[in-house]
């Protein structure tokens, strides 16, 4: 098995840092496929971006359980666990021309809403997931529909393919931020994502026009819980994911 991974700078999410759902499905990667089981990464560090960082196993037959570190710092525990999905409640597929209508009130457009990025369009502006001014990012971006529930038209390009098919951890990422604009739709600013689990039921062929959905599910102290959803446009449920958020303020805008 490998033993090293590196995560290039076009797949940041804060300017300095690697976006969680990208990481989290490129950690994913090293997980052992167990049947009945799904991956679910836990981010304890910033994740460098351009950087050398090890894949340590700890030879858990149980969970094939694997630990990234840089140097002596803790980067991600990812395990395999038992599924949650079974238990989580789906909203039915957004309509995409509710979601094209509501597109102009996205949060990734709004000017000058992220104090550390001034004169800049949206929360996360160069986000590989949702930020506008990203270049080669996927261009997710989420559009209200109701408190706590979010959809996105995501236009995937044939250029992404992998033998014709979506990389997972491009999946991963639509699963990502989408979760934090549902909060935010609900006038809450999450903290970074700390957690997120997910599974690929289906991986679509690149190129093709994906719905995106995003709801609040529950707050625990500190933890915001949200899940996503990923259809292609027959409404068939393709990826799904539950989502950890650390610590939330009111929105402020």
């Amino acid at each position: 098995m490998q033993n090293t991974v590196i995560i290039p700078e076009r797949f940041k999410g804060p300017p300095q840092s690697g976006n969680g759902g990208y990481v989290s499905g490129a950690f994913a990667a090293f997980l052992p496929p167990i049947p009945n089981r799904c991956p679910e990464i836990t981010l304890r560090s910033p994740i460098p971006l351009d950087t050398l960082m090890q894949i340590e196993p700890l030879n858990d037959q149980e969970t094939g359980e694997v630990r990234v570190m840089h140097e002596q710092t803790l980067i991600a525990e990812c395990r395999m666990i038992a599924s949650p999905f079974e238990t989580l409640a789906i909203p039915p597929c957004p309509d995409p021309q509710r979601i094209q209508a509501a597109l102009p009130h996205s949060l990734a457009f709004k000017q000058n809403i992220n104090p550390l990025l001034p004169n800049q369009q949206g929360f996360h502006p160069i986000c590989f997931c949702c930020g506008a001014e990203h270049e080669t990012g996927l261009r997710v971006f989420p559009a209200p529909l109701k408190e706590g529930h979010v959809g996105a038209l995501w236009a995937t390009e044939d250029a992404w393919g992998v033998r014709g098919k979506m990389p997972e951890a491009f999946l991963w990422t639509a699963l990502d931020c989408p979760a934090q604009f549902a909060y935010m739709n609900q006038s809450i600013k999450t903290g970074l994502m700390g957690r997120m689990t997910a599974e690929i039921l289906s991986v679509p062929a690149a190129g093709q026009t994906l719905i995106v959905s995003a709801w609040t599910i529950a707050i625990e102290g500190k933890k915001h819980f949200a899940g996503s959803a990923i259809f292609d446009l027959d409404q068939t449920l393709l990826a799904r994911a539950i989502t950890v958020w650390i610590g939330g303020e009111p929105l402020g805008f």
